[in-house]
């Protein structure tokens, strides 16, 4: 199977944290989340008693809980305030954190739309809806939908318009973990390129607490202990976390930031136990068993696991000897095994835990680093951490990789009915691809629905930007691969520092120079690029852009490599040279062929999409090349072999650009046929034609030396443009037909494709529809006049 990729991720939980960033930091930090049942949950004196037996109390008062769970920008998600009421919080979140997930993998959320994009979350509280059935007079129309828990999938593949499945699991607490498992068997079946992966839980009410209070499971002083002497139960917590998952290949062709690579997922039952929320140690042995050994992975090369750890009397002994009989116990080097939770930081997101389990051990694999276990003081005694060669991490510690250089580690997760879930995950070695110089400016957008959503926008980048190290990769990112919104940020600067404060600023108020804001329009309008031909060069030309910026830099460098061999040049050397052999057809129409290639990727980095292209001459090679219709490989070769033939041709005549009409040009031609111009006599041997189309005033002539010069005197008499081009060439004319069979032979067979985007062709004066520019098209482009006009 091939591994899969976590590239994204989106998470709201308990200590204001909404950023994988924001959680990592606290995760490093041993940050303690928990806090007493905020009023705005339930009037928590008036449930609480010590005394475990008295009915309708808990004992319990803690819990890790999220700020303002009513809080929704309904109208960034095209949802009515009287729809979104309705809407279990838990819905809410999830679209908030799926967008975010997508975001911060470098998708634009609205370009999913029509995919066959997969959505699975783990989820099982029904309060909301609850709460909503206990005044019926306040039922409508959208309670169903707002409070059922198939909904929670199905919104977020409404709203973004997926069409890959999409369905709510409920195993209790392996519900995510176990959901992760769906999604992922779905990916290794090929139903699904791509994957959302998420859950939510929200307390909302007291009913729930108070019954767990009555078996027992919660603990008296409010911590998660996981594996200590002390642990006496679970806290209760709420949130909601969204993965995006890809397969491995696809996101490192597609240039993805991998936080971590899932190897295996496995599920299995406990059956019949002690007691239906009894955990069978020897089923979760033999499920982590298999998963391993289905992910190649040896107990020696596991660094650590993120277990479920609750902190129950009950279930921490029986997981802990399930992990060490299965990845400890049997370990054949001196390592030890390290596991701890993320309960002891933020508490039990129940349904919601695997995936925020998943999500700190990916975090830890991509820092290469475990984050502390809180609370963890005393080695519970029913686990025999030396025979199972098991140890729980009290401080940050350095995660070293096993032989072979990779991080490999698990996230386990049980559910009280006895569903048991299990990930085995790497990390990967990646080759980053530098988006840009370091040391050249960089522009950082920022981008919302509405003003306020701007102003947290903006300070949430500055956040992010204190702690980046990667500034120019991720500026690049976020130029192309955010959704862009009306009200908009842009800032240009040099480095992350500089942006951070910048953002910062404006968050409070201020308009600091280099930073521009303001309000786009609804519907952006088109773009076109369009890619000049022969006679825009000059010595020098694309220097300067090669030693400072780095896309472009590394643009030359694939395209070097790939046009020596025919061209028998070094286009860096070339570039380098910047004399006037650039005015040579073998030698500028390449270097100009790169420019422009480079310079779309320029275009590309910065967001610029075009909505269509077209090309002049030989520019429609880069346009056929930006369109899709050919590979850089292919575009290549087309140019250099043009070029090549091309210069067979030289001296065979001229060209120059001038200010006339068409109708004035066929004058000119007509008087030439007759044997005269305005100026002087046509000597043997003398032709005229028209090259290029360029508009209604404006064309390029070619024809003999002679005929070409007496032409353009007559025009510049006349206090119009004319001017000689500056090379011996007489393209899309009777000239180049020396160079037919040379340059058709040198192409033939060439692949090409429909365009992906439109692509205007200036052979065919006309889009390219059903035709494709094959090699026959290639020499129309040649020998035929420009209709750039059209």
């Amino acid at each position: 199977m091939e591994p899969i990729a976590i590239i994204g991720i989106g998470c709201k939980l308990p200590g204001g944290i909404s950023t994988p960033t924001q959680l990592w930091t606290k995760l490093l930090a041993g940050a303690d989340l928990i806090s007493e049942t905020p009023p705005d949950r339930w009037n928590a004196e008036t449930y609480f008693h010590p005394n475990r037996g008295v009915p309708g109390r808990t004992y319990a008062r803690w819990g890790g809980y999220v700020s303002d769970p009513a809080g929704f920008d309904a109208s960034f998600f095209g949802l009515t305030p009287r729809e979104a009421a309705h809407m279990d919080p838990q819905q809410r979140w999830l679209l908030e954190t799926a967008w975010e997930a997508l975001e911060d993998a470098g998708i634009a959320p609205p370009d999913l739309a029509g995919t066959k994009t997969g959505v699975f979350v783990g989820i099982s509280s029904c309060d909301y809806g609850d709460i909503q059935k206990r005044g019926r007079f306040e039922v409508d129309m959208h309670t169903t939908s707002g409070s059922a828990l198939s909904i929670a999938s199905n919104r977020i593949s409404y709203l973004l318009d997926l069409r890959g499945p999409s369905f709510s699991v409920d195993t209790a607490c392996s519900s995510s973990l176990v959901a992760l498992d769906l999604a992922c068997q779905s990916i290794w079946r090929g139903e699904v390129p791509l994957a959302l992966l998420g859950g939510a839980n929200a307390i909302l009410q007291a009913d729930v607490t108070v019954s767990f209070a009555k078996g027992g499971f919660l603990s008296p002083t409010g911590r998660c202990k996981a594996f200590d002497a002390s642990a006496d139960g679970f806290v209760r917590a709420e949130g909601a976390a969204v993965v995006v998952l890809k397969p491995l290949s696809k996101a490192l062709a597609d240039g993805d930031r991998v936080y971590a690579v899932i190897r295996s997922t496995l599920t299995n039952q406990d059956g019949r136990t002690g007691g239906l929320t009894v955990p069978s140690a020897d089923q979760q042995q033999a499920m982590l068993e298999e998963a391993y050994s289905r992910a190649g992975v040896s107990p020696d090369q596991v660094g650590y696991v993120e277990a479920h750890g609750t902190g129950t009397a009950v279930g921490d002994p029986l997981e802990a000897a399930a992990l060490g009989r299965a990845l400890g116990a049997n370990r054949t080097t001196s390592d030890h095994l390290w596991v701890g939770s993320v309960k002891s930081n933020l508490g039990h997101l129940e349904p919601a835990s695997g995936v925020v389990g998943l999500i700190k051990l990916a975090l830890a694999m991509h820092h290469r680093t475990i984050p502390p276990n809180l609370h963890f003081t005393e080695p519970n005694p029913r686990i025999p951490f030396d025979e199972y060669k098991m140890r729980v991490p009290t401080v940050a510690t350095p995660w070293e990789p096993s032989a072979d250089g990779l991080l490999y580690g698990g996230v386990n997760s049980f559910g009280f009915g006895g569903t048991n879930a299990h990930a085995v995950l790497s990390s990967v070695e990646i080759a980053k691809q530098q988006a840009a110089s370091a040391d050249a400016p960089q522009t950082w957008t920022v981008s919302a629905r509405s003003a306020p959503a701007l102003v947290e926008a903006a300070k949430q980048d500055a956040e992010l930007l204190a702690t980046t190290h990667d500034f120019a990769e991720l500026a690049g990112a976020v130029r192309t691969r955010r959704s862009h919104h009306s009200h908009r940020v842009a800032v240009v600067a040099d480095d992350a520092a500089s942006v951070s404060e910048k953002l910062a600023a404006f968050s409070m108020g201020s308009s600091p120079a280099g930073l521009f804001s303001g309000q786009a329009p609804l519907v952006a309008p088109p773009v076109a690029i369009v890619f000049s031909g022969q006679g825009t060069q000059w010595p020098g030309m694309a220097r300067d852009l090669f030693q400072t910026n780095a896309i472009f830099r590394a643009t030359c460098e694939e395209l070097d490599a790939i046009m020596k061999p025919a061209w028998g040049r070094s286009l860096i050397e070339e570039i380098l040279r910047g004399d006037d052999t650039v005015y040579q057809a073998d030698i500028g129409q390449p270097v100009l062929f790169a420019l422009q290639v480079g310079v779309y990727r320029l275009y590309l980095d910065a967001g610029i999409k075009p909505a269509l292209v077209y090309g002049h001459s030989f520019g429609e090679v880069a346009a056929a090349f930006a369109c899709g219709a050919l590979t850089l490989a292919d575009a290549a070769k087309v140019i250099v072999e043009r070029a090549k033939a091309l210069e067979l041709t030289s001296g065979a005549g001229v060209m120059a650009a001038l200010s006339i009409s068409e109708a004035e040009a066929q004058e000119y031609l007509h008087r030439l046929e007759a044997g005269a111009t305005q100026t002087t006599a046509t000597p043997s041997g003398a032709w005229l034609s028209i090259a290029a189309f360029n508009s209604g005033s404006d064309l390029t002539l070619a024809g003999d030396e002679a005929s070409v010069k007496a032409v353009v005197a007559d025009v510049a008499k006349k206090g119009r443009f004319a001017r000689i081009l500056p090379f011996p060439y007489a393209f899309h004319s009777q000239a180049v037909e020396g160079c037919r069979e040379v340059f058709t032979k040198a192409i033939a067979g060439l692949t090409a494709t429909k365009p992906e985007i439109p692509f205007v062709s200036t052979v065919l004066a006309r889009e390219l529809t059903d035709e494709v520019p094959d090699d026959k098209y290639w020499w129309q482009n040649l020998r035929q006049p420009v209709r750039f006009e059209a």
